[in-house]
């Protein structure tokens, strides 16, 4: 049997804003969260990325 662990990737729903380097995906170059629309995920969605950003943003894991 292989030990090697299987990479997951993590749906909007389960990010949270210790990870900042995934969150990096749904903001500009400038620091502008982008819309839903862009990111094609719905409302809720958005929702929870839009706090996670705005969370690692004060606790300055993002700029």
């Amino acid at each position: 049997m292989s030990t090697e662990k299987k990479s997951q990737s993590l749906t909007p729903q389960e990010l949270d804003f210790h990870h900042a380097h995934i969150l990096a995906r749904y903001v500009t170059e400038t620091g502008k969260i982008l819309p839903a629309k862009m990111n094609r995920i719905n409302a809720k969605q958005q929702r929870k990325i839009t706090k996670a950003i705005k969370r690692a943003r004060n606790l300055r894991l993002m700029k």
